[in-house]
């Protein structure tokens, strides 16, 4: 049974609000070596300020004192690790005796995690009854060898150093032990300056700073790259003209396109300590279509992908790396279909002898599948990977975060459930997995809204059973990131309609809602009639009310529910936004000017108000979050949204003048008549363009914008 009770409206966390009441003390300078600067790096990171060093202490600060410390201990199993206290009340110390706390370990990354249950457990109101036992007593084992973050930073938004560093140190708390940086031009490559031009690369030096960092806290960085589709921000430019297969894939079989990978390869690995190296290799429709037929003649494009696939990976065996690859392409291409549909289908198969035989023995497959509810299908094609010849795959499951601003958690939660479930059973399982936080559509979401989903990917990998505890895991999010696991999921529903969408073993997407009620075109309106059995105001007015709550009243004990005014200002601008043209043509067609007019110095003007208050908060966020490359993108977005508004604002107030300021005469010929006599914007009846489900759309930018077409 999944947890449902994850997103209840309703659920009283068994955390308490005050700044908490404990200390958790580390004298860094005694623990094991391996340690130490990871201590520090978290001491400093703490949210709650509640991890000091032993050497530099107040010793009158805090009600109680948790001293800490760390034991290596190579007997325990790998991933294995035990956090036990000398006395189980705070109150049975005599003769003021320390209340100690000791954590032995085999890996660096458990020790870590220990902790972050640690901190969690100092948020737990048991915490004042002086019982503490059962918050600091406690054994773990890993299920997997690897359970790691792919964050993408290709989608506009390249991830500041600071904000790598931060996303560590959570990683660290929760256990995870490997991040990868999505990388498909954004990094640097020597004599290459137009990869990633001016779109915020990452330097040589940010990344081998980043994988230091990461090495302190038990953090494995891979690297990870586009080694044959995905490649257009590079291959736009006139100088890699003679790479391309076609827009966006490379041209396999030219020895100009393996020189140039190789200098990629070398470029990416050589700032982290890693041996193993994320090539890519997805979505790369159309291989063998484009020049490649041109130049080299008709040839499968199974046997086209495979044997570039060899080259490839014989590079990174010259290297010393052991490359991993996503999936989808042997499946697609087997299929002759490159949609989804293609790999998901469970009777695709592509595991002819043909292929098991000319399958690259060093590499390794990941399947990665972001859209089942249900471990079935996981399970099924775990195997059909082995049939292949990869008999250790990996799974990749993910944080909905691409095309919208807020996470969807609630999905999320269940997709995450069903993949883990899967992943880490004990007879059919995988030993490696990762959790994807992608920024298609130009990343205009909170990429720390995956907060929530990551700490319960993380508790998934560190119990058997099928489902988490979801109190402890609510004081561990607490405790760790320093905000309201409740709030960060109440904010999800800025996509969502007033009852909710329910999440069925058929579901297999998120709603966008929020994204396309933004920048659907304001004078239009095209879409509403999508919605219009739906009261939007009060929905949007209600989550507006509930995230200010959720911001000012526990910013204090919860520092980083400040996050939360990035959906709270959405849900204020949709709350404005979504009916305001039904209620202009309303008065429009009625004739009321007055009520036009206090429409339009009103509501509009509010409206207009609150998405330039909105812009400049995404701004602030986004120039914190990200190095600044990549925003005008959005920023383009803002502007046609703003300028639209004013039109439509110049629009209204000029038609109204001259409809009470001009004799109108009837018998005008149209083609004569002036500009202002009619909105024919506000004339036209709006079609219902989506049916079924008629909220529960998942629309780009360029669909909602306007329903003309570029070009």
């Amino acid at each position: 049974m999944a947890e449902e009770y994850l997103v209840a409206d309703d659920v009283m966390s068994p955390v308490y609000t005050e700044q908490s009441a404990v200390l958790i003390i580390i004298e860094h300078t005694h623990q094991p070596v391996e340690l130490q600067d990871g201590i520090l790096k978290l001491i400093s990171y703490a949210p709650h300020g509640n991890l000091v060093n032993g050497n530099a202490m107040d010793e009158e600060s805090g009600e109680f004192k948790w001293h800490v410390s760390f034991v290596h201990d190579t007997n325990l199993r790998e991933g294995e690790y035990i956090s036990a206290s000398n006395y189980n009340s705070y109150n049975d110390r005599v003769d003021g005796d320390r209340f100690e706390i000791q954590i032995r370990y085999h890996r660096k990354i458990d020790a870590f995690r220990a902790l972050g249950k640690i901190l969690g457990g100092a948020r737990d109101y048991m915490v004042l009854t002086g019982i503490h036992g059962d918050l600091v007593n406690f054994r773990e084992k890993t299920q997997f060898d690897t359970q790691g973050v792919m964050i993408d930073c290709s989608r506009n938004g390249v991830l500041r150093p600071k904000s790598v560093y931060f996303l560590l140190n959570n990683m660290a708390l929760m256990g995870l032990n490997m991040l990868q940086l999505y990388t498909e031009d954004t990094f640097e490559v020597e004599g290459e300056p137009l990869f990633g031009y001016l779109r915020g690369k990452f330097t040589t030096r940010e990344l081998a700073s980043i994988d230091d960092y990461a090495f302190d806290l038990g953090i494995e960085v891979m690297p990870c790259i586009q080694t044959l589709g995905h490649m257009g921000q590079t291959l736009q430019w006139q100088q890699y003209a003679h790479l391309r297969d076609n827009t966006e894939v490379l041209l396999p079989e030219s020895e100009a396109t393996y020189e140039f990978i190789e200098k990629l390869i070398q470029s990416a690995a050589s700032p982290f300590r890693s041996k193993r190296i994320h090539i890519g290799m997805d979505e790369a429709h159309g291989v063998g279509e484009g020049r490649y037929r041109q130049l080299y003649g008709y040839k499968d494009s199974s046997q086209i992908f495979i044997e570039h696939l060899q080259r490839v990976t014989e590079i990174c065996t010259r290297h010393s790396l052991q490359p991993i690859l996503w999936s989808d392409m042997l499946f697609c291409l087997a299929a002759k279909n490159n949609s989804l549909l293609g790999y998901y289908d469970q009777t695709n198969n592509p595991a002819t002898p043909e292929l098991v035989s000319n399958m690259p023995s060093n590499a390794k497959l990941i399947f990665w599948d972001y859209y089942h509810t249900s471990s079935d299908i996981y399970s099924q094609k775990i195997q059909q990977h082995r049939d292949m010849g990869c008999p250790d795959p990996w799974i990749a499951t993910s944080v909905w975060t691409w095309n919208r601003f807020w996470s969807a958690l609630p999905f999320s939660f269940e997709a995450i459930r069903a993949s883990t479930v899967a992943a880490k059973d004990k007879d059919d399982g995988v030993r490696n997995t990762f959790i994807t936080i992608w920024g298609d559509e130009g990343n205009e979401c909170d990429i720390f809204s995956a907060l929530p989903a990551l700490i319960y990917y993380a508790q998934h990998g560190y119990c058997e059973e099928k489902e988490v505890d979801i109190q402890v895991l609510k004081r561990n999010f607490e405790g760790i990131c320093g905000a309201s696991f409740d709030d960060w999921v109440t904010a999800s529903k800025i996509d969502d309609i007033p009852a909710g969408t329910p999440i069925t073993s058929r579901s297999t997407f998120a709603s966008n809602m929020s994204k396309w009620l933004l920048w659907e075109d304001p004078f239009l309106s095209f879409l509403s009639p999508q919605y219009a059995d739906e009261d939007l105001e009060t929905h949007y007015a209600t989550i507006e009310e509930t995230l200010s709550k959720a911001i000012l009243e526990k910013t204090a004990s919860n520092p980083l529910n400040e996050r939360l005014e990035l959906p709270r200002r959405i849900a204020m601008v949709l709350s404005l936004k979504c009916f305001l043209r039904k209620r202009c043509v309303e008065a429009y067609k009625k004739k009321d000017y007055s009520q036009l007019l206090d429409l339009t110095h009103g509501r509009l003007t509010l409206l207009r108000q609150e998405v330039d208050g909105l812009w400049k908060y995404h701004r602030k966020m986004w120039m914190k979050t990200n190095k600044s490359f990549g925003w005008e993108v959005l920023e383009n977005r803002y502007g046609g949204l703003r300028t639209r508004l004013e039109t439509m604002f110049d629009q209204i107030v000029a038609h109204v003048d001259y409809i009470t300021h001009t004799k109108i005469d009837e018998d005008e010929d149209e083609d004569e008549e002036n500009e202002h006599k009619r909105i024919p914007e506000f004339e036209v009846d709006l079609e219902c363009l989506y049916y079924g489900a008629k909220t529960n759309l998942l629309l780009d930018h360029a669909r909602v914008v306007s329903t003309s077409r570029p070009g």
